[in-house]
């Protein structure tokens, strides 16, 4: 039995709800507070409802809010830092709870050694979905930081206990406002934090770490990518299903299993912030904002890392498990996601939960968007079934806060939805275009019968993207990303080898459209060697000369490789890690890699629809060897295909004209006539047998015709008076 007694003169002394108000108006925030009740030794007040978490109004006075729809009582405990006990547990009087919110703020703590979680009590009917048990310690869902996951591979405390930490917001913003790039001039660039600077190659002082990609910021801006898109950073558990395999530890090295959504990996910090868990994370994407990178986070709301009947109480479950599920009528777990529950996503109450999440991220860590995985699992209703218009993903295209922030969706999940081309968007949603992978793989390799799709997918997937959609504003265009093969493995192995992971090659994608290019991984043959990385550039190539949003996987400049894993989740070593050394080794493709990303900045007619051509050009065109055949059928050995557009900033047409010959036997071909008062000239070749892949100062071309060597691409743009490239 709890001891409460209240505070008589403080009732007669102050007015509660002016108070309150005072709380919320920002030059009142550390004004003398007065308590009204007393529980267990600690004084205490009705608190800020809408002040979501654990909130420190000043160095001694916190604000807890937390929510729950069927509980009985809530009780908040309170440890030292690294004490196994409580050493203090305070219930939320019932006179504390407005609806379903329970608010109290409790004075007289210290933040520095402060940890804290909640128990919940409640029905226990598991057959309604009723997990209500007083017995577990339940991290706060609205956790600012997690505590006891501070060094990477280890945890502080038990199996399935967390604690969350109050923190302090001092952070200063020295860029008042975010880039803004439009999507069709973004060049995306997905790198996992610790993998990214991990390897001692790297050079960076704090490698596997925010700090780490800091040290990188002029490389990424010399690199020409836009903005870098984070895998998960939201705090989860690596330990979790940690296990031992030909010598070397697994881990959930991804993080795609959320524990804390609203708290960062503090493993991914190079020093401890204690109560200011976040600031390293906030001065790295400050420094890349100065740079001119926008950041863009993969999240996971499509489930938890509870599991199913037999995962942990970490948190959703023991608040309110029957609305943060989806559950069968027995009150088992639906599994969309393939990880064992899948999150209710349109219920009002995750969806209010939801966009608090994505909200504080742009505000608090001025993020500039959001990758969902697994998104389509957004737009199931609470049966399990896809909807037509879901009103989370309506919620989030509407949102005011969220009105500038770039919207990607995985248009797909576990379950069997496959929306790729018709993810509900507001014209606001935009795509990893799958289809995309797909086709393109399929062609480059080889299989010149895929020729029509692939003509689709370069020159902006209108088939999938027009009506509702915003064409090249919607297509996220990938070869490769961390779920598959690198670059340089879909060009080197014909079939995945994830025996690594311990599961004797059976996890990971099987639909692969690699080609080893003649050998099955490493091999010294220079023949081989030549032609993987001719394929290598063919891909790059055709990526950035193509419509939509280019996204590229971090490592891919210089030939990284995963050594044919193509489901490196659990892989915390040299598998995952990037080799920086190859850049040195693989120069020559590096210096190429970075050149054709800058060739598409400059030349925009690629990425969007500028002003009519004044020489009366199409805005897009498509050709045959022969520039007066543009049917382009399964039986077509090359694509040709022509951009073209007014360029007010140059002041002339910007024409770019792309070839390529997937095919094995060279080809000729003719270019179309280049309009009066201009020429053709060369600026790209990946089969030029002298090695010269680029040329920054082209120079005209003598023929229309051209020999396009086997299996290689080749770029052309018109040139005006001594203006070239």
């Amino acid at each position: 039995m709890s001891e409460y007694r209240r505070h008589r003169s403080g009732k007669k002394k102050i007015d509660v709800e002016s108070h309150r108000a005072e709380i919320l108006a920002k030059d009142d925030i550390n004004r003398q507070l007065v308590w009204l009740d007393e529980v267990n030794g600690y004084k205490i007040r009705p608190g800020v409802y809408s002040m979501y978490g654990a909130t420190m109004l000043n160095d001694s006075i916190i604000n807890f809010t937390v929510y729950s729809n069927g509980a009985t009582s809530i009780t908040l405990l309170l440890y030292k830092r690294g004490d196994k006990n409580a050493f203090a547990e305070i219930p939320f009087p019932e006179s504390y709870k407005i609806g379903k919110v329970y608010s109290m703020i409790v004075f007289g703590l210290d933040i520095e050694n402060l940890e804290y979680n909640y128990r919940v009590d409640g029905p226990w009917e598991p057959e309604k979905g009723l997990l209500f048990d007083k017995k577990n310690t339940l991290l706060d869902p609205f956790a600012k930081a997690v505590s006891g996951q501070r060094i990477w591979g280890e945890k502080s405390y038990g199996e399935d206990e967390y604690r969350a930490r109050v923190v302090r917001n001092y952070f200063e913003w020295n860029v008042t406002r975010n880039p803004e790039i439009p999507m069709c001039d973004s060049i995306i660039y997905e790198m996992h934090v610790r993998g990214f600077t991990k390897d001692k190659s790297s050079g960076v002082t704090h490698g596997g770490t925010f700090e780490g990609i800091k040290e990188k910021a002029d490389y990424l801006k010399k690199l020409g990518i836009t903005a870098v898109e984070l895998m998960p950073i939201f705090e989860f558990d690596e330990t979790r299903d940690m296990r031992e395999h030909n010598g070397r530890t697994l881990l959930d090295y991804w993080g795609y299993n959320t524990i804390a959504f609203f708290a960062p990996n503090t493993s991914y910090a190079c020093e401890a912030e204690h109560n200011n868990e976040g600031l390293e994370l906030k001065q790295m994407i400050n420094a890349l904002k100065a740079n001119g990178i926008e950041v863009i986070l993969d999240v996971v709301f499509n489930h938890t890392a509870e599991g199913n009947e037999h995962g942990p109480f970490i948190s959703f479950k023991g608040f309110d498990n029957n609305i943060y599920y989806l559950l069968t009528p027995h009150g088992e777990y639906y599994n969309f996601s393939g990880c064992g529950n899948t999150m209710n996503c349109n219920h009002p109450m995750v969806q209010e939960f939801i966009v608090q999440c994505l909200r504080y991220w742009v505000e608090e860590y001025r993020v500039d968007g959001f990758r969902f995985d697994l998104a389509s699992i957004l737009g199931r209703d609470q049966d399990g079934a896809p909807m037509d218009r879901p009103p989370l993903l309506q919620r989030i295209a509407y949102d005011p806060i969220l009105g500038d922030v770039k919207l990607i969706a995985e248009a797909w999940d576990a379950g069997g939805v496959y929306q790729v081309g018709n993810f509900p968007s507001w014209k606001r949603w935009a795509e990893w275009n799958g289809k995309y992978r797909d086709d393109i793989r399929s062609y480059l390799k080889g299989d010149i019968w895929a020729a029509p799709e692939a003509v689709k997918r370069i020159t902006g997937s209108m088939d999938m993207y027009g009506g509702s959609y915003l064409g090249y504003e919607s297509s996220v265009n990938f070869i490769t990303c961390h779920d598959g093969f690198t670059l340089y493995d879909l060009y080197s192995y014909n079939s995945k080898h994830n025996e690594e992971n311990g599961w004797n090659n059976t996890d990971g994608a099987n639909d692969n459209r690699s080609w080893n290019c003649g050998a099955e991984g490493d091999t010294d043959d220079p023949g081989i060697l030549d032609l993987r990385f001719r394929m290598m550039r063919n891909a790059i190539t055709v990526l950035m000369c193509s419509r939509g949003t280019p996204m590229l996987y971090a490592g891919d400049e210089f030939g990284n490789t995963q050594f044919g894993n193509n489901n490196a989740y659990c892989q915390d070593n040299e598998i995952s890690w990037l080799d920086w050394s190859l850049i040195e080794k693989n120069r020559d493709y590096y210096d190429y890699y970075r050149n054709i990303i800058q060739f598409r900045r400059k030349h925009p007619c690629i990425r969007k629809d500028l002003e009519p051509a004044k020489c009366g050009l199409p805005f897009i065109s498509v050709h045959t060897e022969n520039p007066d055949n543009g049917n382009i059928t399964k039986d077509s050995r090359v694509i040709c295909i022509r951009y073209a557009g007014y360029y007010d900033k140059k002041g002339h047409d910007d024409i770019v004209y792309i070839a390529i010959n997937a095919y094995w036997e060279d080809i000729q071909i003719m270019l179309p006539g280049a309009p009066a008062g201009s020429y053709w000239t060369l600026c790209a070749d990946t089969g030029d047998d002298e090695g010269k892949y680029y040329n920054n100062r082209p120079k005209p071309l003598a023929f229309r015709n051209k020999t396009l060597k086997a299996r290689s691409v080749s770029v052309f743009t018109v040139a005006y008076g001594a203006e070239y490239g």
